[in-house]
């Protein structure tokens, strides 16, 4: 079995970035990740904080913006739409969940697509189901592909299933993976016999978001699994995955923590100095 570290391959990955960085500078362009926080959530509050971490060590400028939970769907409209305007800011990220009184859709959707380095504005959205270049790739099911890359796993022709059909983690990852000519099942939370669709594939992601959803009997000697979850079970953060015993009949696991989270703060930097690259261009 080999642990797919994506903790190692985020900080290769960074080394390389920061470098990207210093070019740009060279050419008086500094790129600038804007986020916004809207409440007091912990766990949104950590996420933040790593991503304004992750910026530091990549020399990218990073300005968060901590709004009261009782702002309003239009004054956090009113902020975007400002960043938006702000041709110094290269990303615009708003740290979901929202509070319930923000329409969640009318806030992505209000983010210019340009700076949108969370690929969920409907353009973006719609560039990856067509296959089209340019835009930005949702940066969880981003990092997936690039460890799927890095480790050399082969996607075209391998059968591979997602657990998971949220618009932020499964199924961009299924429509990445059907991009990459792998044969692709979503499965979800109305799926009867999660196991029919698990134990013949050669890839499984899982990103359900419930503690050991995928056990051991549940796939294949040799399986690659893809664990996207972060659960909080007994103080301790675990996946979705039972790694213990999943884990003896892996060819390849990614562990949690350690695995996807770090490449997915990568990607979003990633994005946020691929947006910057495109101020030259203009």
């Amino acid at each position: 079995m080999t642990l797919l570290d994506g903790k190692k391959l985020s900080d290769k990955l960074k080394e390389n970035l920061k470098q990207e960085v210093l070019e740009l500078k060279a050419q008086s362009i500094e790129p600038c990740l804007a986020v916004i926080l809207v409440g007091e959530d912990p766990a949104s509050a950590t996420y933040v904080g790593s991503k304004a971490k992750a910026c530091e060590q990549c020399e990218i400028k990073s300005l968060v913006y901590k709004l009261d939970v009782n702002t309003t769907q239009n004054e956090l409209l009113a902020l975007i739409n400002t960043l938006n305007h702000d041709d110094s800011i290269d990303g615009i990220l708003v740290q979901l969940p929202l509070p319930s009184h923000i329409n969640k859709d009318i806030i992505l959707e209000s983010i210019n697509f340009n700076k949108d380095v969370d690929g969920f504005h409907p353009f973006n959205v719609g560039n990856l189901n067509l296959n089209l270049k340019g835009g930005f790739l949702p940066c969880t099911p981003l990092g997936v592909m690039k460890i799927l890359e890095h480790y050399d796993i082969k996607l075209q022709g391998a059968s591979v299933v997602v657990i998971g059909a949220s618009n932020i983690v499964g199924r961009p990852m299924a429509t990445l993976l059907l991009n990459a000519n792998a044969s692709v099942s979503i499965c979800h939370i109305y799926t009867k016999d999660l196991k029919t669709y698990t134990k013949n594939a050669d890839i499984v992601i899982v990103a359900a978001g419930c503690p050991n959803l995928l056990k051991e009997d549940m796939v294949k000697e040799g399986v690659v699994v893809i664990d996207v979850g972060i659960n909080r079970v007994d103080g301790k953060i675990v996946g979705d995955v039972d790694f213990e015993n999943v884990s003896k009949k892996a060819s390849y696991i990614t562990p949690v923590p350690g695995g996807v989270g770090p490449m997915t703060i990568a990607m979003l930097l990633e994005n946020t100095i691929k947006s910057a690259k495109n101020r030259i261009k203009k």
